[in-house]
Parts: C-alpha cells; structure tokens; sequence
C-alpha cells in the first residue's frame, strides 16, 4: 500500500478504516475483485479510493489535467475577490426595504 493511501486511512474514524483497508485488499486479489463486481456500490468505492490516490503524485496529476497550484491560486483569487468591497460607482448604497406592514386584525363584521 502507498504511503498516501496509509495517510488516507489513517485519517479515517475507526469503524470505516477497518472497513476501507478490508475492501482495498479484497479488491487486489483476483477472486476478491471478482466477489467486489457482484456488488457494484462496494467495486465503485474500492476503484475510486483506489484512484484518488494517484492525483497524490504531481507528474501523474499534471498528465491528467490536475495543477494543485494552479487550485490553489485560484481559490485565493476567488476569496480575495470575495473579501473586497464592492464598488457602488461613487453613490451611496440602495436603502434596504421597509418591511411589510402587519395584517389588520379581523373586524367583529368579518365573522358575521
């Protein structure tokens, strides 16, 4: 196993460590894959996790379209956008609007 697959597990709750390392060496063995594509939830989960691992090498990641730099700069990009005050365009702000006045109560004719 990878050392960023361990990493991966390793940061999981307990019960679904257990359960994910289970499913991980069921899926490399050739009678366990054959069990795991009679339940196609559980071959779905054991590919996938199997396969986030390989974005962690970076010449792998850039060959598959994956910059993490690129990521981040965008997302810092995005929160400074987010972070600066919006241009009003030298006017002050529009008013919020003036809550909806309350319903009359009914009148003593209205239940006549």
């Amino acid at each position: 196993m990878s050392a960023a697959l361990d990493e991966f597990l390793r940061a999981a709750p307990p019960l679904q460590r257990t359960a994910l390392r289970a499913l991980l060496a069921l899926a490399r063995r050739p009678r366990g894959a054959a069990l795991l594509a009679r339940l196609p939830a559980a071959d779905q989960l054991a590919r996938a996790t199997a396969g986030l691992i390989r974005y962690d090498d970076p010449a792998t990641a850039a060959a598959l379209g994956w910059d993490a730099d690129a990521v981040v700069a965008r997302g810092q990009a995005l929160r400074a956008a987010a972070a600066a005050p919006a241009p009003t365009g030298g006017r002050a702000p529009a008013p919020a609007p003036a809550p909806a006045p309350a319903p009359a109560p009914p009148t003593e004719e209205a239940g006549r």
